[in-house]
Protein backbone atom coordinates (compact mmCIF):
# COMPACT_ATOMS: atom_id res chain seq x y z
CA UNK A 1 0.00 0.00 0.00
CA UNK A 2 1.74 3.97 -1.00
CA UNK A 3 2.43 5.79 1.85
CA UNK A 4 0.64 8.82 2.31
CA UNK A 5 1.62 12.69 1.76
CA UNK A 6 -0.75 15.89 2.78
CA UNK A 7 0.80 19.19 1.83
CA UNK A 8 -1.66 21.65 3.43
CA UNK A 9 -0.36 24.42 0.97
CA UNK A 10 -0.97 28.05 1.64
CA UNK A 11 -1.96 29.02 -2.18
CA UNK A 12 -2.67 26.34 -4.86
CA UNK A 13 0.56 26.17 -7.22
CA UNK A 14 1.43 29.05 -9.41
CA UNK A 15 4.62 27.68 -10.84
CA UNK A 16 4.49 30.93 -13.91
CA UNK A 17 3.68 32.89 -11.28
CA UNK A 18 6.33 32.89 -8.50
CA UNK A 19 9.40 30.47 -7.53
CA UNK A 20 7.11 29.18 -4.80
CA UNK A 21 5.39 27.96 -7.00
CA UNK A 22 8.22 25.98 -9.27
CA UNK A 23 9.75 24.68 -5.54
CA UNK A 24 6.04 22.85 -4.34
CA UNK A 25 5.75 21.08 -7.81
CA UNK A 26 9.69 20.32 -7.48
CA UNK A 27 9.06 18.94 -3.74
CA UNK A 28 5.88 17.06 -4.72
CA UNK A 29 7.64 15.15 -7.61
CA UNK A 30 10.63 14.08 -4.81
CA UNK A 31 7.76 12.39 -2.53
CA UNK A 32 6.45 10.65 -5.49
CA UNK A 33 9.63 9.53 -6.55
CA UNK A 34 9.82 8.11 -2.86
CA UNK A 35 6.51 5.99 -3.10
CA UNK A 36 4.14 8.61 -1.90
CA UNK A 37 0.72 9.27 -3.08
CA UNK A 38 0.19 13.11 -2.70
CA UNK A 39 -3.18 15.31 -2.36
CA UNK A 40 -2.92 19.14 -2.23
CA UNK A 41 -5.47 20.85 0.28
CA UNK A 42 -5.64 24.69 0.31
CA UNK A 43 -8.13 27.19 1.89
CA UNK A 44 -7.01 29.80 -0.42
CA UNK A 45 -9.03 30.53 -3.83
CA UNK A 46 -7.99 29.16 -7.28
CA UNK A 47 -6.96 31.53 -10.39
CA UNK A 48 -6.24 31.45 -13.70
CA UNK A 49 -2.39 30.75 -13.24
CA UNK A 50 -3.26 27.80 -10.90
CA UNK A 51 -1.21 25.01 -11.53
CA UNK A 52 -3.13 21.42 -12.74
CA UNK A 53 -2.55 19.02 -10.25
CA UNK A 54 -4.53 16.63 -12.09
CA UNK A 55 -2.11 16.47 -14.82
CA UNK A 56 0.89 15.23 -12.08
CA UNK A 57 -1.54 12.38 -9.97
CA UNK A 58 -2.31 15.00 -7.44
CA UNK A 59 -5.30 14.60 -5.52
CA UNK A 60 -6.88 18.22 -4.25
CA UNK A 61 -8.63 18.86 -1.74
CA UNK A 62 -10.59 22.39 -0.84
CA UNK A 63 -9.92 23.14 3.34
CA UNK A 64 -11.95 25.78 5.41
CA UNK A 65 -9.97 27.45 8.22
CA UNK A 66 -10.87 27.51 11.70
CA UNK A 67 -13.28 24.73 11.01
CA UNK A 68 -13.29 21.26 12.31
CA UNK A 69 -14.18 19.72 8.56
CA UNK A 70 -10.83 19.72 8.47
CA UNK A 71 -10.59 17.41 11.25
CA UNK A 72 -12.45 14.51 9.84
CA UNK A 73 -10.95 15.41 6.17
CA UNK A 74 -7.62 14.14 7.73
CA UNK A 75 -8.88 11.48 10.18
CA UNK A 76 -10.27 9.30 6.89
CA UNK A 77 -7.06 10.40 4.70
CA UNK A 78 -4.80 9.52 7.49
CA UNK A 79 -1.37 10.78 6.01
CA UNK A 80 1.83 8.97 6.96
CA UNK A 81 3.56 12.24 6.31
CA UNK A 82 1.84 16.37 6.24
CA UNK A 83 4.34 19.05 4.59
CA UNK A 84 3.64 22.41 5.58
CA UNK A 85 3.54 25.25 2.56
CA UNK A 86 5.27 27.81 5.15
CA UNK A 87 4.73 28.35 8.61
CA UNK A 88 1.26 30.18 8.36
CA UNK A 89 -0.42 27.03 7.40
CA UNK A 90 1.48 25.27 10.29
CA UNK A 91 0.23 27.45 12.84
CA UNK A 92 -3.50 27.20 11.86
CA UNK A 93 -3.47 23.67 11.03
CA UNK A 94 -0.35 21.87 13.23
CA UNK A 95 -2.42 21.11 15.90
CA UNK A 96 -5.37 19.74 14.26
CA UNK A 97 -2.46 17.58 12.46
CA UNK A 98 -0.90 16.70 15.82
CA UNK A 99 -4.39 15.80 17.60
CA UNK A 100 -5.97 13.56 14.60
CA UNK A 101 -2.80 12.14 13.00
CA UNK A 102 -0.07 11.75 16.05
CA UNK A 103 2.07 9.30 14.35
CA UNK A 104 2.18 11.85 10.84
CA UNK A 105 5.57 13.12 10.09
CA UNK A 106 5.34 16.82 10.09
CA UNK A 107 6.89 18.75 7.52
CA UNK A 108 7.65 22.73 7.36
CA UNK A 109 8.64 23.89 4.00
CA UNK A 110 9.44 27.57 4.67
CA UNK A 111 10.22 28.52 1.12
CA UNK A 112 12.23 31.25 2.73
CA UNK A 113 13.31 32.52 6.35
CA UNK A 114 10.36 35.09 6.22
CA UNK A 115 11.68 36.56 9.47
CA UNK A 116 14.77 37.38 7.91
CA UNK A 117 13.28 38.98 4.96
CA UNK A 118 11.03 41.37 7.42
CA UNK A 119 14.20 42.37 9.13
CA UNK A 120 15.75 43.79 6.02
CA UNK A 121 12.91 45.36 4.99
CA UNK A 122 12.66 47.53 8.35
CA UNK A 123 16.24 48.26 7.92
CA UNK A 124 16.21 49.46 4.83
CA UNK A 125 13.13 51.89 5.75
CA UNK A 126 15.33 52.57 8.51
CA UNK A 127 18.42 53.25 6.79
CA UNK A 128 20.02 50.84 9.00
CA UNK A 129 22.42 47.99 8.52
CA UNK A 130 20.78 44.34 9.74
CA UNK A 131 21.28 43.81 13.29
CA UNK A 132 19.87 41.03 15.65
CA UNK A 133 17.28 43.41 17.15
CA UNK A 134 15.79 43.55 13.22
CA UNK A 135 15.84 39.94 13.08
CA UNK A 136 14.03 38.99 16.60
CA UNK A 137 10.92 40.70 15.27
CA UNK A 138 7.32 38.88 15.39
CA UNK A 139 6.86 36.42 12.50
CA UNK A 140 10.48 35.50 13.46
CA UNK A 141 9.38 34.22 16.75
CA UNK A 142 6.24 32.87 14.99
CA UNK A 143 8.65 31.25 12.10
CA UNK A 144 10.85 29.53 14.67
CA UNK A 145 7.90 28.01 16.90
CA UNK A 146 6.89 26.60 13.82
CA UNK A 147 10.04 25.37 13.12
CA UNK A 148 10.49 23.69 16.79
CA UNK A 149 6.71 22.19 16.42
CA UNK A 150 7.84 20.16 13.29
CA UNK A 151 9.55 17.47 12.83
CA UNK A 152 11.96 18.93 10.15
CA UNK A 153 12.11 21.97 8.12
CA UNK A 154 13.15 22.20 4.67
CA UNK A 155 15.70 25.34 4.05
CA UNK A 156 16.40 26.61 0.64
CA UNK A 157 19.07 28.53 1.40
CA UNK A 158 22.71 27.25 3.41
CA UNK A 159 22.93 31.47 4.63
CA UNK A 160 19.36 31.26 6.34
CA UNK A 161 20.48 27.43 7.91
CA UNK A 162 23.71 29.23 9.19
CA UNK A 163 21.45 32.79 10.71
CA UNK A 164 19.07 29.58 12.19
CA UNK A 165 22.06 27.78 14.00
CA UNK A 166 24.39 30.31 15.25
CA UNK A 167 22.05 33.42 15.95
CA UNK A 168 19.07 31.83 17.14
CA UNK A 169 21.08 28.13 18.41
CA UNK A 170 18.35 25.62 16.37
CA UNK A 171 19.64 22.23 17.19
CA UNK A 172 20.73 21.43 13.17
CA UNK A 173 18.47 18.06 13.27
CA UNK A 174 15.40 20.07 12.35
CA UNK A 175 16.57 21.87 9.48
CA UNK A 176 17.63 19.81 5.93
CA UNK A 177 19.27 21.87 2.83
CA UNK A 178 17.45 21.29 0.06
CA UNK A 179 17.87 24.33 -2.23
CA UNK A 180 16.07 24.34 -5.89
CA UNK A 181 15.92 20.93 -7.26
CA UNK A 182 16.68 21.34 -11.30
CA UNK A 183 17.34 19.14 -14.32
CA UNK A 184 20.71 18.56 -15.40
CA UNK A 185 21.13 20.70 -18.49
CA UNK A 186 22.52 19.16 -21.73
CA UNK A 187 24.89 20.06 -24.06
CA UNK A 188 22.18 19.66 -26.95
CA UNK A 189 19.84 22.26 -24.63
CA UNK A 190 23.09 24.44 -24.19
CA UNK A 191 24.07 24.60 -27.94
CA UNK A 192 20.59 25.68 -28.85
CA UNK A 193 20.60 28.85 -27.03
CA UNK A 194 20.61 31.94 -28.60
CA UNK A 195 24.01 33.24 -29.00
CA UNK A 196 25.06 37.15 -27.87
CA UNK A 197 24.90 38.59 -30.71
CA UNK A 198 21.14 37.04 -31.30
CA UNK A 199 19.70 38.61 -28.10
CA UNK A 200 19.02 42.38 -27.30
CA UNK A 201 17.52 44.26 -23.92
CA UNK A 202 18.14 43.87 -20.95
CA UNK A 203 15.32 41.39 -18.78
CA UNK A 204 13.80 41.61 -14.68
CA UNK A 205 11.23 39.23 -13.53
CA UNK A 206 9.26 38.34 -10.72
CA UNK A 207 6.03 38.33 -9.17
CA UNK A 208 4.49 42.18 -8.33
CA UNK A 209 2.62 41.09 -5.16
CA UNK A 210 6.01 40.30 -3.35
CA UNK A 211 7.21 43.31 -2.00
CA UNK A 212 10.98 42.74 -2.36
CA UNK A 213 10.16 42.68 -6.39
CA UNK A 214 8.22 45.76 -6.64
CA UNK A 215 11.06 47.46 -4.41
CA UNK A 216 13.61 46.51 -6.66
CA UNK A 217 11.87 47.73 -9.89
CA UNK A 218 11.19 51.28 -8.04
CA UNK A 219 14.62 51.24 -7.74
CA UNK A 220 15.75 50.03 -11.21
CA UNK A 221 13.89 52.62 -12.30
CA UNK A 222 15.14 55.98 -10.20
CA UNK A 223 19.06 54.70 -9.64
CA UNK A 224 20.01 52.31 -12.37
CA UNK A 225 18.05 52.40 -15.53
CA UNK A 226 18.97 56.18 -15.78
CA UNK A 227 22.80 55.36 -15.64
CA UNK A 228 22.62 52.03 -17.76
CA UNK A 229 20.41 53.95 -20.62
CA UNK A 230 22.71 56.97 -20.56
CA UNK A 231 25.60 54.89 -21.70
CA UNK A 232 23.08 52.49 -23.97
CA UNK A 233 20.43 55.18 -25.41
CA UNK A 234 19.21 52.76 -27.58
CA UNK A 235 18.36 49.69 -24.81
CA UNK A 236 15.28 48.64 -23.35
CA UNK A 237 14.32 47.09 -19.90
CA UNK A 238 11.80 44.52 -20.45
CA UNK A 239 9.86 44.38 -16.64
CA UNK A 240 8.01 40.81 -16.36
CA UNK A 241 5.98 39.32 -13.19
CA UNK A 242 2.68 38.33 -12.71
CA UNK A 243 -0.48 40.32 -10.25
CA UNK A 244 0.62 44.04 -11.96
CA UNK A 245 -1.22 46.50 -10.80
CA UNK A 246 -1.77 50.16 -11.89
CA UNK A 247 1.21 51.22 -9.70
CA UNK A 248 3.41 48.72 -11.67
CA UNK A 249 1.46 50.06 -14.99
CA UNK A 250 2.35 53.36 -14.78
CA UNK A 251 5.80 52.74 -13.97
CA UNK A 252 5.90 52.33 -18.11
CA UNK A 253 7.86 55.11 -20.05
CA UNK A 254 8.49 54.01 -24.00
CA UNK A 255 10.31 57.16 -24.16
CA UNK A 256 12.91 55.80 -21.23
CA UNK A 257 13.43 52.24 -23.21
CA UNK A 258 11.33 51.06 -19.32
CA UNK A 259 8.85 48.79 -20.31
CA UNK A 260 6.13 46.84 -17.92
CA UNK A 261 5.46 43.59 -19.41
CA UNK A 262 3.59 41.98 -17.56
CA UNK A 263 2.93 38.18 -17.19
CA UNK A 264 5.20 35.88 -19.15
CA UNK A 265 3.65 32.71 -20.31
CA UNK A 266 7.16 31.53 -21.35
CA UNK A 267 9.49 32.34 -18.98
CA UNK A 268 12.32 31.05 -20.53
CA UNK A 269 11.48 32.56 -23.98
CA UNK A 270 11.84 35.44 -22.43
CA UNK A 271 15.04 34.77 -20.91
CA UNK A 272 16.26 33.61 -24.09
CA UNK A 273 15.47 37.23 -25.78
CA UNK A 274 17.60 38.70 -23.31
CA UNK A 275 21.09 40.11 -23.02
CA UNK A 276 21.36 40.43 -19.13
CA UNK A 277 19.24 39.97 -16.32
CA UNK A 278 18.95 42.33 -13.86
CA UNK A 279 18.15 41.16 -10.15
CA UNK A 280 18.24 45.02 -7.94
CA UNK A 281 16.76 43.34 -4.74
CA UNK A 282 17.53 45.70 -1.95
CA UNK A 283 15.84 43.24 0.90
CA UNK A 284 14.45 39.33 0.71
CA UNK A 285 15.38 35.85 1.82
CA UNK A 286 15.66 32.57 0.05
CA UNK A 287 17.13 31.54 -3.14
CA UNK A 288 15.92 33.55 -5.94
CA UNK A 289 13.74 32.25 -9.04
CA UNK A 290 13.99 34.67 -11.38
CA UNK A 291 18.21 34.03 -11.38
CA UNK A 292 17.71 30.23 -11.17
CA UNK A 293 15.86 30.74 -14.51
CA UNK A 294 18.45 33.02 -16.00
CA UNK A 295 21.10 30.60 -15.58
CA UNK A 296 18.99 28.08 -17.01
CA UNK A 297 18.29 29.96 -20.13
CA UNK A 298 22.16 31.18 -20.43
CA UNK A 299 21.37 34.76 -19.39
CA UNK A 300 24.10 36.34 -17.57
CA UNK A 301 23.15 38.44 -14.76
CA UNK A 302 23.92 41.60 -12.28
CA UNK A 303 22.73 41.23 -9.05
CA UNK A 304 22.80 42.55 -5.70
CA UNK A 305 24.11 40.75 -2.60
CA UNK A 306 20.89 39.52 -1.26
CA UNK A 307 19.53 38.33 -4.96
CA UNK A 308 22.65 36.54 -4.93
CA UNK A 309 22.33 35.03 -1.67
CA UNK A 310 23.31 31.27 -1.24
CA UNK A 311 23.14 30.73 -4.94
CA UNK A 312 27.23 30.68 -6.07
CA UNK A 313 28.58 28.67 -2.60
CA UNK A 314 32.29 28.83 -3.47
CA UNK A 315 31.83 28.91 -7.34
CA UNK A 316 32.12 31.40 -9.68
CA UNK A 317 28.92 33.66 -10.45
CA UNK A 318 27.18 33.75 -13.54
CA UNK A 319 27.89 37.75 -13.67
CA UNK A 320 28.27 40.68 -10.84
CA UNK A 321 27.79 41.11 -7.69
CA UNK A 322 27.18 44.64 -6.92
CA UNK A 323 25.02 47.28 -4.67
CA UNK A 324 25.92 50.65 -5.46
CA UNK A 325 23.62 51.81 -8.16
CA UNK A 326 27.24 53.18 -10.12
CA UNK A 327 28.83 49.73 -10.15
CA UNK A 328 25.91 47.87 -10.78
CA UNK A 329 24.71 49.69 -13.99
CA UNK A 330 28.50 50.04 -14.82
CA UNK A 331 28.68 45.82 -15.01
CA UNK A 332 25.49 45.59 -16.58
CA UNK A 333 26.55 48.03 -19.53
CA UNK A 334 30.07 45.74 -19.43
CA UNK A 335 28.41 42.58 -20.01
CA UNK A 336 25.88 43.64 -22.41
CA UNK A 337 28.97 44.87 -24.73
CA UNK A 338 31.74 42.60 -23.96
CA UNK A 339 31.09 39.29 -25.81
CA UNK A 340 34.14 37.07 -23.92
CA UNK A 341 32.91 38.58 -20.61
CA UNK A 342 28.88 37.43 -21.77
CA UNK A 343 30.33 34.01 -22.68
CA UNK A 344 32.28 33.00 -19.67
CA UNK A 345 29.94 34.57 -17.23
CA UNK A 346 27.43 31.88 -19.15
CA UNK A 347 29.55 28.75 -18.89
CA UNK A 348 30.18 29.82 -14.72
CA UNK A 349 25.73 29.80 -15.07
CA UNK A 350 25.75 26.22 -16.14
CA UNK A 351 28.71 25.12 -13.97
CA UNK A 352 26.45 26.02 -11.36
CA UNK A 353 23.53 24.43 -12.38
CA UNK A 354 25.44 21.18 -12.65
CA UNK A 355 27.48 21.40 -9.44
CA UNK A 356 24.66 23.09 -6.71
CA UNK A 357 20.77 22.58 -8.30
CA UNK A 358 21.19 19.10 -9.90
CA UNK A 359 18.30 16.90 -8.89
CA UNK A 360 20.03 13.93 -8.93
CA UNK A 361 22.57 15.07 -6.39
CA UNK A 362 19.50 15.38 -3.85
CA UNK A 363 17.08 12.58 -4.35
CA UNK A 364 18.60 9.70 -2.51
CA UNK A 365 20.05 11.31 0.32
CA UNK A 366 16.56 13.21 0.86
CA UNK A 367 14.84 9.87 0.91
CA UNK A 368 17.08 7.98 3.01
CA UNK A 369 16.60 11.04 5.41
CA UNK A 370 12.90 11.38 5.30
CA UNK A 371 12.58 6.88 5.53
CA UNK A 372 15.22 7.49 8.90
CA UNK A 373 13.27 10.21 10.05
CA UNK A 374 9.62 8.22 9.87
CA UNK A 375 11.05 4.86 11.53
CA UNK A 376 12.60 6.77 14.45
CA UNK A 377 9.87 9.62 14.67
CA UNK A 378 9.41 8.67 18.87
CA UNK A 379 13.42 9.00 19.62
CA UNK A 380 13.82 12.33 17.35
CA UNK A 381 10.52 14.04 19.06
CA UNK A 382 12.00 13.02 22.23
CA UNK A 383 15.39 14.90 22.05
CA UNK A 384 12.91 18.09 20.85
CA UNK A 385 11.26 19.32 23.81
CA UNK A 386 11.04 22.69 23.22
CA UNK A 387 8.98 21.39 20.37
CA UNK A 388 6.84 19.44 22.40
CA UNK A 389 7.03 22.24 24.93
CA UNK A 390 5.60 24.76 22.25
CA UNK A 391 2.93 22.12 20.92
CA UNK A 392 1.92 22.02 24.13
CA UNK A 393 0.85 25.60 24.62
CA UNK A 394 0.03 25.72 21.19
CA UNK A 395 -2.61 22.71 21.54
CA UNK A 396 -3.75 25.02 24.22
CA UNK A 397 -4.11 28.81 22.62
CA UNK A 398 -4.42 28.22 19.27
CA UNK A 399 -6.99 24.96 19.26
CA UNK A 400 -9.11 27.07 21.59
CA UNK A 401 -8.77 30.36 19.51
CA UNK A 402 -10.14 28.35 16.54
CA UNK A 403 -12.93 26.91 18.71
CA UNK A 404 -14.10 30.11 19.35
CA UNK A 405 -14.02 31.47 16.02
CA UNK A 406 -15.93 28.37 14.68
CA UNK A 407 -18.37 28.86 17.00
CA UNK A 408 -19.01 32.60 16.41
CA UNK A 409 -18.68 31.61 12.48
CA UNK A 410 -21.53 29.07 13.23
Amino acid sequence: MKKKLLVIGFVWPEPKSSAAGSRMLQLVAQFQNQGYAVTFASAAKTSNNTFDLSSINVATQPILLNDSSFDVFIKDLNPDAVLFDRFMTEEQYGWRVAEQCSDALRLLDTEDFHGLRKAREVALKQNESVSISHLQNEITKREIASIYRCDLSLMISEAEIEILTKQFKIDRGLLYYLPFLLEPMQQKTINQLPTFEARQHFVTIGNFLHAPNYDAVLYLKKSIWPLIRKQLPKAELHIYGAYESQKVTQLNNKKEGFLIKGFAEDVNEVMQNAKVCLASLRFGAGLKGKLADAIENGTPCVMTTIAAEGLFGDLETNGFIEDQPEVFAEKAVLLYNATNIWKQKQQNGFNILKQRFNRLDFETEFAIHINGLSTNLKSHREQNFIGQLLMHQTMQSTKYMSKWIAAKNG
